[in-house]
């Protein structure tokens, strides 16, 4: 088996996170693998140190084992909504050695498992699961998909015409159940032919409860009671007691009700085929003097891959020459390309617009970013939502209250109250059909899955529908200034001649003496007369003044820039003036440099990690989705986070920060305001995204260590998908609220109908498919949800 596998550190991270998940004071763990050193930093006002030394012992393990995980697709297991078949699963595979943590959803059709190398392999697991009888096959990130024929196109050559057929077995099965039932009731009205209306029931019956009864079956083998088992029950009851035609009805609208389900649930995993679809197959490598195509999996890291342009990137690389625009919408949900020159990272799935690329690879096909986005969303897909968890949990309780009301109904009115049988059990049977919870099961999954699914397509990604659920609940968010709420690196503000010399001259002058310099001031500077289109001359005799400056002679004159201690020593006409001007700079929180050549000063030039221009605007836009605070962290001074945080309108400003330091600013702010999400880059500042309520990584493509540590990935660096996991979070909790209220409704509504008046057999088929469906129907409108 080819499963995806990862054998990196951040792995413990996801153990410890579930050992600690009910242990509020538990504030940071530090492990230290390769010094056997642990360390837990915990708050004794709300937890006992007893229960932190079991928790130590716990983890102590951690620091031998070699932890990996495994991502596998699972094919159909029990009935439609046979979710308790995957807490059985979680439960069978947990007890297997070395297996840490189980994650499973047969709705989202993923298992992920952690576990520990030292003690058992993937191929072990793999072993043991297909002995359980359950079917698995790889992550579709190693594995590309074989394409199933869609049913609206049909085949046109013989081997496509089977697997059309196969795929849509369950929709023609239910085509011939509505045909037999039908010819079966237009018969017995006209004909006394017996044989022929009880051989097309029986039709009816056989093809509209095949995989009722299947799927029925396979739950009981699990030790489950789902859905299909009690339709199937209450088709055969019906039948019993002369009612065929309304049996076949709930087969029918039962067979369709699954059809239009399972086309429902396929649409939440168009955000997997897409994604999937954006991966090459080959990729143009050279080879000595020649390029050659090769599947994917043969390139290896240090390749030099040659990307022409309309090329759809196939590994991530690093550009080694050429220059080029780069469309990675698809990855990053940026919509404007992005340059890249020598020296740039580009990801598989990009695509090259306009120039040639010359690129080494760096990562493997199966390590690529976008082979990582196709597996986070399938783990994500069986990470459930706590609402989905509680509802698995009760699944069954519920299954077998049903059956016993049902038995108590038949049983309990000819007995005690002389109510003829047939009647009784009929109305057992309605019953039985109403109360089957399909609509209540179907819901959540269907509704969180959607707004995954939706996410995956914007460039976020939600490590499960915990967060996606729990994001709605958010009170607070803590920004990350560099980086996050700025640009992350300095630009030229400001540009202030002191002698008589133009803006553009002063530039020109500081670009060609640090044309040398590799620098960020001297980048930036570099970058500001590029966007100027300025020319810039050669320069001579560059020297480097370490710690203050760089002098070099442009155009014979001999040109001086540096911080003010690079003339202190000496008499420069306009230096006042200088000093005064750095000076204002340094109150409005920017790094300043002084131009001087012939004796004078020309002019200063400022700096600053800007913000980003729509900071403002995002903050707005949080404070009108419901975050009622919101605060900014970092290691910068006071004088440079305020000026800062006053331009973006942020409430409250932490600065002079240390990483450990942000956990405990984190911590705080949890215990002041209530839920927290932490925003930052996903890398300095991971002990902070783990201590918040949900950590959110923003640019993380590319990242390893942001992809590993954050609950939410923001793939690009737009600001505006932050408001925009806010809102599909609390559209997915409004849309939950309305699927669950509508489910339980229609149970208790036509349960009262039942018991107090007469409601037939077939509406309450008709309300109990018909309910499934439209809940279904509306979870999905969530893969087209958008920012108001």
């Amino acid at each position: 088996m080819n499963e995806t596998i990862e054998q990196t550190e951040e792995n413990c991270a996801e153990v410890i996170n579930h050992l600690v998940e009910d242990a509020p004071g538990i504030v940071q763990v530090n492990l230290n693998p390769a010094e056997y050193e642990l360390s837990i930093d915990y708050d004794p006002a709300q937890i006992d140190p007893v229960r932190v030394e079991e928790l130590s012992q716990a983890m102590s393990p951690l620091l031998s084992q070699r932890w990996q995980k495994c991502t596998l697709r699972l094919g159909r297991q029990g009935g439609r909504a046979c979710e308790s078949c995957a807490v059985g699963l979680e439960r069978r595979v947990g007890q297997l050695p070395g297996v840490q943590r189980v994650a499973a959803s047969y709705m989202g059709g993923t298992l992920s498992i952690a576990f520990d190398g030292a003690q058992t392999s993937s191929q072990d697991i793999t072993r043991h699961i297909t002995q359980m009888g359950v079917v698995v096959k790889p992550s579709a990130a190693v594995e590309m998909e074989t394409a199933v024929p869609a049913a609206i196109a049909f085949p046109s050559d013989r081997r496509q015409m089977w697997e059309w057929f196969r795929y849509n077995t369950e929709a023609i099965f239910t085509i011939i159940t509505f045909v037999s039932m039908f010819a079966a009731l237009i018969l017995s009205n006209r004909t006394s032919a017996a044989w022929l209306i009880a051989g097309l029931y029986g039709a009816a019956y056989i093809f509209g409860g095949y995989y009722g009864l299947k799927g029925g079956i396979e739950s009981l083998r699990q030790r489950t009671i789902d859905v299909d088992l009690l339709m199937v029950l209450a088709a055969i009851g019906a039948a019993l007691v002369g009612e065929f035609f309304e049996g076949a009805m709930l087969l029918f609208l039962f067979s369709l009700s699954n059809v239009l389900q399972d086309f429902a649930m396929d649409r939440t995993r168009n955000a997997i085929r897409a994604l999937m679809q954006l991966r090459p197959s080959t990729a143009r490598i050279q080879r000595g003097d020649r390029e050659i195509e090769l599947p994917i999996e043969q390139v290896n890291i240090g390749d030099l891959m040659i990307i022409k342009p309309g090329d759809r990137i196939a590994l991530d690389g690093l550009v080694v020459a050429g220059e080029s625009s780069m469309d990675q919408s698809a990855i990053t949900g940026e919509s404007i390309p992005v340059a890249k020159q020598q020296g740039d990272l580009i990801f598989a799935g990009a695509i090259n617009q306009t120039g040639s690329l010359d690129v080494r690879v760096t990562k493997l096909a199966k390590d690529s970013t976008i082979a990582r986005l196709i597996q986070m969303v399938e783990e994500a897909r069986s990470e459930k939502a706590e609402t989905q968890r509680f509802i698995d949990r009760a699944e069954q309780y519920y299954a077998l209250g049903v059956i016993v009301l049902t038995a108590l109904f038949i049983v309990i009115p000819p007995t005690l109250l002389n109510v003829p049988f047939d009647d009784a059990f009929y109305k057992a049977m309605t019953i039985l059909v109403a109360a089957s919870p399909c609509a209540i099961v179907i819901s959540t999954p269907a509704t969180v899955l959607s707004a995954i699914g939706n996410g995956a397509r914007r460039g976020v990604l939600f490590k499960g529908g915990i967060y996606v659920e729990n994001a709605a609940t958010i009170r607070v968010i803590a920004f990350d200034k560099t980086g996050t709420l700025t640009m992350g690196k300095p630009q030229v503000t400001d540009i202030h001649p002191v002698a008589e010399v133009a803006e553009d001259e002063l530039l020109v002058l500081a670009t060609a003496v640090e044309s040398k310099s590799e620098h960020p001031l001297a980048q930036a500077t570099i970058q500001a007369t590029n966007s100027r289109g300025l020319a810039v001359p050669e320069v001579q005799s560059f020297n480097s003044v370490t710690g203050m400056g760089v002098q070099a002679e442009v155009d014979g004159r001999q040109v001086q820039i540096g911080s003010l201690r690079l003339f202190a020593d000496q008499l420069l006409a306009g230096l006042d003036e200088a000093q005064s001007v750095v000076a204002r700079y340094q109150e409005e929180g920017k790094t300043s440099v002084v131009v001087a050549a012939d004796g004078r000063v020309l002019g200063i030039i400022a700096y600053a990690d800007v913000m980003r221009p729509d900071a403002p605007q995002v903050i707005a836009d949080l404070r009108r989705r419901g975050i009622e605070h919101i605060v900014m962290l970092t290691g910068d001074h006071e004088r440079v986070a305020r000026h800062i945080a006053q331009a973006a309108g942020v409430d409250e400003v932490l600065a002079d920060l240390l990483p450990e330091d942000k956990v405990t600013a984190v911590k705080q702010i949890r215990e002041k305001y209530g839920p927290a999400i932490m925003v930052g880059d996903g890398v300095n500042d991971a002990p902070a995204l783990a201590a918040a309520d949900i950590g959110m990584a923003m640019g993380a493509a590319g990242t390893d260590v942001a992809l590993e540590t954050a609950d939410i990935v923001l793939m690009g660096d737009d600001l505006k998908n932050i408001p925009y996991v806010i809102g599909l979070s609390k559209q997915t909790r409004r849309t939950l609220v309305v699927n669950l209220t509508f489910a339980i409704s229609a149970i208790v509504i036509m349960l009262l109908f039942i018991i107090f008046r007469e409601l037939p057999l077939p509406v309450a088929v008709l309300g109990h498919e018909g309910g499934t469906v439209l809940v279904s129907l509306n979870g999905m409108r969530l893969l087209r949800y958008r920012e108001n």
